[in-house]
């Protein structure tokens, strides 16, 4: 089942949030970052502030009491994609990944997308993410050309986009 996310999935969700960085980012991004500066504490109190201030929209994945993945979902954050909308972020378990659990989450967003009467869907990828870039091909995602540099992590994103 997919559910809006609670203050009580907030400890899970930095768990996946934190494992499945230093999992899929090793190598794209400094171990310094990975290791030393995130953390699952750290990341507890910001998604438990974003939660309580109504921040973000977030839904969890959850299969037989246990969160699997989770997902952050909005109107496009990009100046020139004001009419889109956005799959902010998405982390799934690395140990329960190949289960269809990204793929359904990436459906269920672009169900609300449609709902609310966006045409067109939009995600951001690390530029060196193959495994998620061609996740996101399979799903139907091309890239648009749009780049973007996160000085923070020393890393390029590319922006793909999907007609709905």
């Amino acid at each position: 089942m997919i559910r809006r996310a609670t203050v009580d999935d907030v400890p899970r969700m930095a768990e996946i949030h934190i494992f499945g960085w230093r999992c899929a980012y090793r190598g794209l991004v400094s171990d310094e970052i990975l290791f030393k500066k995130m953390g699952v504490e750290k990341r507890i109190e910001t998604f438990k502030k974003a939660i309580i201030e109504n921040r973000e929209e977030t839904y969890v994945f959850e299969e037989e009491g246990i969160i699997k993945g989770f997902m952050t979902v909005g109107p496009c954050r990009n100046e020139d994609k004001q009419s889109a909308f956005e799959l902010w972020g998405i982390y799934i378990e690395p140990l329960m990944k190949r289960q269809g659990i990204g793929r359904r989450c990436v459906e269920y967003c672009e169900r609300i997308a449609q709902e609310r009467g966006y045409k067109e869907n939009v995600l951001w990828v690390f530029e060196k993410n193959e495994t998620a870039k061609m996740f996101y091909e399979r799903l139907g995602y091309k890239p648009d050309g749009k780049e973007a540099l996160l000085e923070k992590y020393s890393a390029k994103e590319v922006r793909y986009i999907k007609k709905l």
